[in-house]
C-alpha cells in the first residue's frame, strides 16, 4: 500500500484527494446528493428560487452541483485546496455559478443570518473544535433556515473509521490512544485514512447542543417516507412513538443524521 520512499502521510493525502475526486463522479454519489437535496427542500418548505445554500466541506463539488442545477445560489467551502480546485474546474465546465472558497468550518466566511440551508456531511467527526462548527452553522442560518449533519454514531458498534471491533464503544482515553497510533506508527488502524475520525456523537447529544442556538432537531426516522410495506410503516410508527425503540433504532444505525430548523434568531 505504501512505497518505500514515500511517507504514508503524504501518500494517503494524495490518495484521499484522488479517492474523493473519483467517488464524486459516480452515479451513486450524484443520486445520493439529489436525494438529500430533495429531502432538505421538502423539510425547508420554501418554494422560492434561489435559496442561499452553504455547502460545508464541499469536497469535489457534487452536492454543490445538484443545488446549482436547480438555480440556487451555492457557497461551498473546504479546507482541502486540491479538492476546491477540482470542484471549481468541474462546475465552471458545467457552466454553473457556485462560489467556492478555501476556508475552515470553525470560521465560516459568511455573514450572520445569510443562509437558508447549511449542509455539513461527514465533517464533524474530523474537527476537534466541533462545538465551534455547530455554533458557526447556527450563526449563518436565517430564522427558518435548515441544517443537515451526518457524522459518526457513538451508539452503534458498527463503524468504518477504524479497523477495530466495536470501536465506537471504546472509552475516550482508549480512542485517543488509537488515534495517536493511527497518525504515527500504525496507520493501518484507521485504514490509512489521511484524516481519521476524532469525535463520536449521538443524535441526542447534537440535538441538545443545538437547542441552545434556537435550533429544533429531527432525526432520520422523523424524515423517512411513510411509504413501503405495512410492516415497515408499523415499525416506523413505533420508533417515532416509543422513545426506547427510537434509541434502539439509533444503535442499529452506523451513522448519525440530523435535520434541524432555526426557530430563533
Amino acid at each position: 500500500m505504501q512505497s518505500n520512499d514515500t511517507p504514508w502521510q503524504t501518500q494517503t493525502h494524495a490518495e484521499f484527494v484522488d479517492y474523493y475526486a473519483r467517488q464524486s463522479l459516480t452515479s451513486e454519489s450524484r443520486e445520493r446528493s439529489q436525494r438529500l437535496r430533495d429531502k432538505l427542500l421538502a423539510f425547508h418548505g420554501e418554494a422560492r428560487v434561489p435559496l442561499n445554500i452553504a455547502d460545508i466541506g464541499c469536497n469535489a463539488g457534487t452536492q454543490s452541483r445538484v443545488w446549482a442545477e436547480l438555480g440556487h445560489q451555492v457557497y461551498g467551502v473546504d479546507i482541502n485546496q486540491e479538492l476546491v480546485q477540482i470542484a471549481h474546474q468541474r462546475l465552471r465546465e458545467a457552466d454553473l455559478d457556485v462560489k467556492l472558497q478555501l476556508a475552515s468550518a470553525t470560521s465560516l466566511p459568511f455573514r450572520d443570518h445569510s443562509m437558508d440551508i447549511c449542509i455539513a456531511p461527514e465533517l464533524l467527526e474530523h474537527v476537534a473544535e466541533w462545538e465551534t462548527c455547530l455554533a458557526e452553522f447556527a450563526r449563518i442560518l436565517r430564522p427558518g433556515g435548515v441544517l443537515f449533519i451526518s457524522t459518526t454514531n457513538r451508539l452503534c458498534p458498527v463503524q468504518n473509521e477504524f479497523s477495530l471491533p466495536v470501536y465506537s464503544w471504546y472509552p475516550k482515553p482508549l480512542k485517543r490512544h488509537y488515534e495517536h497510533l493511527a497518525v504515527t506508527t500504525r496507520p493501518e488502524l484507521a485504514n490509512y485514512a489521511a484524516y481519521p475520525a476524532v469525535n463520536w456523537f449521538t443524535y441526542f447529544q447534537l440535538r441538545d447542543f443545538l437547542s441552545a442556538f434556537g435550533m429544533e432537531s429531527r432525526d432520520r426516522f422523523d424524515l423517512m417516507d411513510d411509504n413501503g410495506s405495512p410492516l415497515r410503516r408499523l415499525a416506523l410508527a413505533m420508533i417515532r412513538r416509543v422513545p426506547p425503540l427510537r434509541w434502539l433504532a439509533h444503535t442499529l444505525s452506523p451513522s448519525t443524521a440530523l435535520f434541524a430548523r432555526k426557530v430563533q434568531a
